[in-house]
């Protein structure tokens, strides 16, 4: 079995957090690329365990980007019909959501999500969320549920919350990769602090508490979602749900 899993980042600096912590001390090696920053991606998946695309400050929309088309044009042409376990968190689930036809877009009342916030399994979503969860949030924009696709977990303020399409393609569009570095970094940086006072915004301490209070949480999910369901073989993933 393929023990690399390909990581696709938005910005030169991106990291993938607690997702690739857990991947490497599960033994598996990451594959690192950045279109953004003029990275190819691979035509062939068939050397990868799975596929993680991360999430960045660009909208799915932006397809006048070359980083941001040559993704989705991959996602489209490649990635989803692969049959590789594919994962996409936050503008990555955005991506993978706007090539099976769901539009994605702001909130109708110009909301923001940033900071922690309850996410609820859906009835489909029962074996994917098995409790309420508070995760943690940073985006503006969310997707539909396409066309096909599964719906498993929902909140009041974004229906959007995690899909699944076929078996082994997921969205989400909240943030499980997060350390508490992260978090500080992400809300003191040039781009990230003035978005603090966006309605819905929490402010940086709340943020920083958010953490401390449901990190551990968050973690168990992200084990237990990687072990299960991104790492898990088709035919036990099937099953299960």
């Amino acid at each position: 079995m393929p023990d690399q899993v390909l990581i696709i980042v938005h910005q030169e600096h991106s990291t993938p957090g607690k997702v690739g912590a857990m991947l490497e001390a599960r033994g598996l090696v990451l594959d690192r690329r950045c279109p953004n920053l003029g990275d190819p991606l691979p035509a062939d998946l068939g050397g990868y365990r799975a596929a993680v695309m991360f999430g960045g400050p660009m909208s799915a929309n932006d397809d006048h980007l070359p980083g941001i088309k040559a993704e989705l044009d991959w996602l489209e042409r490649t990635a989803v019909p692969s049959g590789c376990p594919l994962l996409g968190i936050c503008l990555g689930a955005q991506a993978i959501a706007k090539v099976l036809g769901a539009r994605v877009s702001c909130h109708p009342a110009g909301l923001v999500e940033i900071g922690y916030s309850e996410i609820q399994p859906t009835a489909a979503g029962a074996d994917f969320l098995r409790q309420p969860t508070m995760f943690y949030q940073w985006h503006s924009e969310t997707f539909e549920i396409p066309p096909g696709a599964v719906h498993l977990a929902a909140n009041d303020a974004f229906a959007g919350q995690a899909f699944r399409y076929g078996q082994q393609v997921w969205g989400i569009e909240f943030h499980p990769e997060m350390t508490r570095e992260m978090v500080d970094r992400w809300c003191s940086s040039e781009k990230g602090a003035p978005k603090l006072s966006l309605p819905g915004a929490q402010a940086h301490a709340e943020q920083l508490a958010g953490y401390d209070r449901h990190a551990a949480a968050s973690d168990r999910w992200l084990g237990w979602f990687l072990d299960h369901r991104l790492l898990a073989p088709a035919a036990t993933v099937a099953a299960a749900e």
